[in-house]
């Protein structure tokens, strides 16, 4: 069996076994309490670099130095949140696992003793989750994908992908603080690129349709930003802008593997396997107040050669060959 499918298997088979099962084992069992922004299987790919993480680290299977994993999916509901971190507060799982500023934020308000571990926040000094990057303080620690540079790289690489591009629309969340920010940050490089912006706001599901028809005939592409509610909506996202002919930048390839086009940003099965490495420091006695927020290092520019065509788009060669996958 070749390791990619056998890691894949055992994500899959730790989300499911039962915790009878690991009860057998000798000793107590560390409890992981992870809340996830969408569903199982939206984020299969970060929940198999977690796992398979833990398996590379020993937490898994290995006689003596085991872990149960507790899975509890948002489903893209928000209200969810504060229910599911009292739950795993009251249980007194060991650490808690989770991404994106309401969740977190949710954990932080749910408890203020068993360590919090983020695999995604977007400014986690300015919600008040962390002290400072360098020292964390408390009890939450993980990483952030705060980076000003990504608005003019996204809106750049929309300019190679679309011919004589001068109207962009921005879709953002603005019931999220983070994304009230990078609507900001757009703007910007918008400015600086000589773009028009156009900006729509949205703060619920219904919101998106009568945003994606307002750009139709109004805008030359789109950028979508990505939280939870983005997030959890990405293929009505992709379907509408696909029906609007309006070719659209996210933020993750998650998003685009179904009728997206392009997404550049932080690799976040790459962010989830390195927030196994803090669970695994925090287990052998670290405290997350002293464990540093780090940044993302790796970076994934994703094209689907499929949507590009049903857009009549002809994507420049040079634009293929800095990607670092093609979908076709």
């Amino acid at each position: 069996m070749r390791r990619r499918e056998f890691i894949t298997l055992l994500g899959g088979v730790a989300a499911t076994w039962p915790l009878a099962a690991w009860a057998q084992q000798p000793g107590k069992l560390p409890i992981i309490g992870y809340m996830g922004q969408g569903t199982a299987a939206a984020e299969a790919k970060r929940v198999t670099a977690f796992v398979g993480r833990l398996h590379e680290l020993s937490w898994i299977w290995i006689e003596g130095r085991t872990v149960a994993i507790e899975y509890r999916w948002m489903d893209g509901r928000s209200d969810l949140a504060a229910e599911i971190a009292t739950e795993f507060a009251r249980r007194k799982v060991d650490i808690i696992v989770t991404s994106g500023t309401p969740l977190i934020v949710a954990a932080k308000r749910a408890t203020a003793t068993i360590p919090i571990v983020f695999s995604v926040a977007g400014d986690p000094v300015g919600s008040g989750l962390v002290e400072s990057l360098a020292r964390p303080g408390g009890n939450v620690t993980g990483l952030s994908v705060l980076s000003t540079d990504l608005a003019g790289k996204r809106l750049d690489l929309l300019r190679d992908l679309v011919p004589g591009l001068r109207r962009v629309a921005i879709m953002g969340n603005v019931g999220n603080p983070v994304i009230v920010q990078e609507l900001g940050e757009y703007q910007a490089a918008a400015r600086v690129l000589g773009l028009h912006v156009i900006t729509s706001e949205i703060r619920r599901i219904t919101d998106i349709a009568p945003a994606i028809d307002v750009f139709k005939g109004n805008a030359d592409a789109l950028y979508v930003c990505q939280d939870l509610l983005t997030f959890s909506n990405w293929n009505r996202i992709n379907t509408l802008t696909l029906g609007a002919r309006l070719p659209t930048m996210q933020a993750s390839r998650e998003s685009i593997e179904a009728a997206g086009l392009i997404s550049y940003g932080p690799s976040f099965p790459d962010l989830s396997r390195r927030a196994a490495d803090y669970v695994d420091k925090i287990l052998r006695g670290a405290k997350p107040a002293d464990l540093p927020v780090e940044q993302p290092t790796k970076f994934d520019l994703v094209i689907n050669l499929i949507t590009a065509k049903a857009l009549g788009l002809t994507v420049p060669d040079t634009l293929l060959a800095r990607a670092d996958e093609v979908i076709e």
